[in-house]
């Protein structure tokens, strides 16, 4: 997990907290990017010929 991923996931739970249920959106994107970059690091791994 990179710095990015964790200030995003951060400011998301800060948003929740100030803001409530409007702050849900946040989390869920956040959520998502979590997946997309965990998708990603396989894909790269598995074009570069096998497992790190």
């Amino acid at each position: 997990m990179n710095l990015q991923t964790v200030v995003n996931v951060a400011t998301a739970v800060l948003a929740a907290r100030v803001f409530g249920s409007d702050a849900i959106a946040l989390l869920r994107r956040a959520a998502a990017m979590g997946v997309r970059v965990g998708v990603s690091e396989l894909h790269r791994s598995h074009q570069r010929g096998g497992e790190r």
